[in-house]
């Protein structure tokens, strides 16, 4: 499920104006909103890269690794990569398994013929272990070079069936709207969807797993602080946001 943008933009602007404070426009929260969301999604791999280090629970719903995998599992998505023969490689996937085309943020696991994963090599070690019989990349035992977002593949001869696994960028936040009669913003519906062509008007919600609400809440503050000019609203947004941040890693 996720996170309702009209609900956190009422809640962001029922704070800032509960004493009369300020106000933030729809265009502000929605530049603010998807750099709040991309830091929060940034945030997950290194939040990660710290519960590998520390021994886990194996409390239902209390292991943190699982937990953090889980938000990222949102963005997770695979597709096949085309091969270039003037190049003498691979392009990532630009249309994923389900017939969407996401913007590519990191590479997973890629896997030849749905079946054998192929190993990761820095430039140094992708050529030189080809020079021995023994240590020589086989079908059995691809390697890969990735870099200028391309793989480069050994042996030669596998030019198709390679599939990758990555993690998508999150879509920009959008709080839909319309003049109202009054020319107030008007929200234009949950189900109302942005399209830039077909419906400029619509919205495009969170995609940060649920349990992020409050933390999103507040780094929008921090930001919509310093939009209005309010240290105030800056300074309880930032000490609520290192109290979170300190008892999930607690």
């Amino acid at each position: 499920m996720a996170i309702n943008v009209n609900t956190v933009y009422k809640t962001v602007l029922l704070i800032l104006n509960k004493e009369q404070r300020g106000y933030m426009t729809p265009d502000e929260f929605n530049r603010v909103a998807s750099q709040v969301q991309l830091e929060i999604f940034e945030r997950y791999f290194d939040d990660l890269n710290q519960q590998l280090r520390i021994p886990q629970t194996d409390t239902d719903y209390s292991d943190r690794q699982m937990n953090i995998d889980e938000k990222i599992a949102i963005f997770k998505t695979f597709g096949k990569c085309a091969y270039t023969a003037s190049l003498r490689s691979f392009a990532l996937p630009t249309i994923d398994f389900y017939g969407q085309t996401p913007e590519f943020y990191r590479l997973g696991a890629v896997v030849y013929r749905d079946e054998t994963e192929l190993q990761r090599l820095q430039r140094s070690d992708f050529y030189n272990i080809q020079k021995s019989p023994l240590t020589k990349s086989t079908i059995s035992f691809p390697t890969y070079l990735y870099e200028n977002q391309r793989l480069f593949i050994k042996p030669d001869s596998i030019i198709q069936d390679v599939t990758a696994d990555y993690v998508r960028k999150p879509l920009d936040v959008r709080w839909g709207y319309e003049p109202g009669t009054l020319g107030q913003y008007q929200y234009t519906g949950d189900d109302s969807i942005y399209d830039p062509a077909a419906n400029p008007n619509g919205s495009t919600q969170f995609e940060l797993h649920i349990s992020e609400q409050s933390s999103v809440v507040i780094d929008i503050l921090m930001y919509a602080g310093i939009i209005i000019r309010d240290p105030q609203i800056v300074q309880a947004a930032a000490q609520e946001a290192v109290m979170n941040e300190q008892n999930s890693k607690m």
